[in-house]
């Protein structure tokens, strides 16, 4: 008569809750007992989520293969288009909205209004830093994710990696950036970029 009264039931919890935790509940004393009971650790009696059977896989981190064209293995080496893409951008936007928020600071600073409050002096400092930085940062933002998906194409179809194609790169970024404003704007913008990426080749031999 035991069934009408779930005591199979009862034994079947007993049993599944034993072979979950790896023990007998009914004969721990004391925490140094569970502790000390054999498979209590066992990574596979853990939640199949945590795919401990299988070994932390998710922690062996192996680096990529560094970029095998020519002249990469430079300054920097990069391990693809996309490495140099990433931080390449996400630096000079960093160094864009820094140089831009200085900027700022210094224009709050001479514009303060005379025997203003603290609070209104600070707002317009606040006011100037936040026109001046995200401006400057993403300008420089467009500038080298044009810049730097274009040099990664040069490099690509010409087998390798040199100062004409930063050289080429920069122009062709520098017209892209302001081909809209008109000729004289392109221009300028073109040369300026000329000559930030012919400097930055000259920084890269100087410190080879």
């Amino acid at each position: 008569m035991s069934w009408l009264f779930g005591g199979n039931k009862q034994t079947t919890k007993e049993e599944d809750l034993k072979q979950t935790l790896g023990f007998d509940p009914a004969q721990v004393s004391d925490v140094s007992s569970i502790i000390n009971s054999p498979g209590v650790f066992d990574a596979s009696r853990l939640h199949p989520l945590a795919g401990l059977d299988k070994g932390v896989e998710y922690l062996d981190l192996k680096d990529e293969q560094l970029n095998d064209i020519e002249g990469s293995k430079g300054l920097i080496p990069s391990r693809s288009w996309t490495d140099d893409l990433c931080y390449g951008t996400g630096a000079v936007y960093l160094l864009g909205l820094g140089l831009g928020g200085a900027y700022g600071f210094q224009e709050g600073v001479k514009n303060l209004p005379k025997n203003a409050p603290p609070r209104l002096q600070l707002n317009t400092i606040l006011n100037h830093m936040t026109k001046r930085g995200p401006f400057l940062g993403n300008s420089a933002g467009v500038l080298a994710l044009t810049y730097n998906m274009i040099d990664s194409s040069l490099d690509y179809f010409r087998g390798v990696h040199d100062d004409f194609n930063s050289l080429g790169a920069g122009a062709i970024a520098g017209a892209l950036f302001r081909s809209s404003a008109g000729l004289r704007p392109m221009a300028y913008s073109t040369a300026l970029m000329t000559g930030a990426a012919g400097a930055w080749c000259g920084v890269k031999h100087l410190l080879k």
